[in-house]
């Protein structure tokens, strides 16, 4: 895998290239925060899938979906930076190149995003406002959050 950003459709990825973003996502979601959920729900194949690479290793990963898909709105969901590439300023870069292609992509919608409640003033800093109470998902406090695109 070539170094730097790629944006693919769930057909798009390599056998390597899959095993690598299932891993990153178990490893962050299941593991380091301790939470047994079923990662695998059926949205991947409609999904446009961000990742950056350095040295063949999967840094960061976010998928993008359509309204409907997730939510009414188009969404951008599983966010995770690996625990080698944090502190780096990765996470506000993969959130803002999703932000840019959803502004292509779905012009004059809304973005929403379920956010982990802790991560809430980070999003803010990004223009997302929160659109509900906190509420609990798997374990971990969570709020929905809106941008106007």
């Amino acid at each position: 895998m070539p170094d730097g950003w790629t944006l693919k459709a769930f057909h798009e990825f390599s056998l390597d290239e899959l095993y690598s973003v299932l891993q990153a996502r178990s490893r962050v979601f299941v593991v380091e925060q301790d939470c047994a959920y079923l990662d695998l729900d059926d949205a991947d194949q409609q999904a446009l899938h961000l990742c950056y690479w350095e040295h063949n290793q999967l840094l960061g990963y976010l998928r993008i979906l359509p309204a409907g898909a997730t939510f009414d709105e188009c969404s951008i969901g599983r966010v995770l930076t690996s625990e080698t590439a944090r502190a780096r300023g990765l996470g506000k870069q993969i959130m803002q190149r999703a932000i840019d292609e959803c502004r292509k992509r779905f012009p004059k919608q809304r973005l929403r995003i379920g956010a982990q409640n802790y991560l809430r003033a980070f999003y803010a800093s990004l223009g997302f406002v929160a659109d509900s109470d906190v509420y609990d998902e798997d374990g971990i406090p969570h709020v929905e959050m809106v941008l106007q695109l």
